[in-house]
């Protein structure tokens, strides 16, 4: 719990206190001069005595709410130190103001003496009004640092939530990768070498940007474009990557991995059976609010009976709803030729 004075760590609550009680003194010195005929100077010497010594010793309550709290005290405790306080308080406050009175104008000192229960009444109702205020500002703070803590919850929660969807794709791609190798280290070692270099540098960077959850465009078209490499090494003339991409795209920010599981897809649903070449096309377009990028492959309705939405696409989806608050970023277009994947990802503003 944090015991410090909202005034400490607040200085512009302690300005508009300070702000608040100068207003209510100058306030209260004109009513003593203009309404009620008291000298200018006895005026200041009341006010200064009494209210400003009473906004002074006043901002100490704060202490007593936050040690009488709710929380680790019963209601009859919580009374009985504010009774306490109150009493300590009005009488500390009493006593230093006709000390100064006497001093500065001993003239009116009975007048004060006659007029000391008002004052002690008045005393412990300013205190009421402490209390409230204080409570107020103890409750504003605390709703704030719940507020603060909730968004590092929040915050921690969507980090674990877009690790955890990260670690679908690598193992579910370090599956496909080995299974290819291991099927070419008879038939073709030479081509399961190379298949092994790519695979090693498309890991490092995963691993290289895993704690990154935004790449620059550029650095993630490089990354899929080995990893189609890698699987043109397997499929060989039968897949055809394309690539029409609009430079200035290149500079924008996309989270990254994102790409590879609907190259994946496009290899699985449409090159697999195929036995003509088949061609995945990448067109990249962008403005500065948002960078679109489609993939879309042709593929046989006959061979592939049954398309559903897999692991790889509803990965994509949940991704950019933790991401961008929005899962609708993704959308598909099947026409039962060709299978269509568009992506828009938005930028932030400059």
């Amino acid at each position: 719990m944090e015991f410090r004075h909202p005034f400490l760590t607040n200085p512009r609550l302690a300005i508009y206190y300070g702000l608040f009680w100068l207003a209510a003194s100058i306030i209260m010195v004109l009513i003593f001069t203009l309404a009620n005929g008291v000298e200018l100077y006895i005026a200041l010497v009341e006010v200064f005595s009494f209210v400003i010594i009473y906004a002074l010793i006043g901002s100490s309550i704060w202490y007593v709410i936050k040690f009488a709290t709710l929380e680790n005290n019963t209601i009859y405790r919580i009374v009985f130190a504010h009774l306490i306080a109150a009493s300590i308080i009005v009488f500390t406050w009493m006593y230093l103001g006709v000390v100064m009175v006497k001093i500065f104008v001993p003239e009116v000192s009975e007048f004060m003496r006659k007029g000391a229960i008002n004052r002690i009444f008045g005393g412990y109702m300013m205190y009421l009004i402490f209390v409230v205020f204080f409570y107020a500002v103890n409750y504003y703070q605390r709703f704030k640092e719940k507020l603060k803590n909730e968004g590092k919850l929040l915050s921690l929660v969507k980090e674990a939530e877009l690790h955890a969807l990260k670690s679908q794709i690598n193992p579910h791609f370090l599956f496909n990768s080995l299974n290819s190798i291991s099927s070419l280290t008879m038939s073709d070692p030479e081509r399961a070498q190379e298949m092994v270099i790519d695979l090693s540098q498309l890991m490092r960077y995963s691993l290289k940007h895993d704690q990154k959850e935004k790449v620059l465009f550029k650095q993630e078209l490089e990354n899929n474009k080995l990893y189609l490499h890698i699987e043109k090494v397997r499929f060989g003339s039968k897949l055809n990557p394309v690539f029409e991409i609009d430079e200035k795209c290149l500079e924008l920010e996309i989270p990254n991995m994102i790409l590879q599981p609907l190259y994946e897809n496009a290899i699985k649903y449409g090159v697999y059976e195929a036995t003509e070449p088949i061609e995945i096309k990448t067109v990249a377009k962008c403005n500065q609010n948002v960078l679109q990028i489609t993939i879309s492959n042709p593929y046989d309705a006959n061979v592939q009976a049954k398309k559903g939405e897999g692991i790889g696409l509803r990965n994509i989806r949940d991704r950019l709803q933790v991401i961008f608050g929005n899962p609708y970023l993704i959308k598909t277009e099947d026409n039962k030729k060709e299978f269509t994947v568009t992506l828009s990802i938005p930028q932030k503003q400059n």
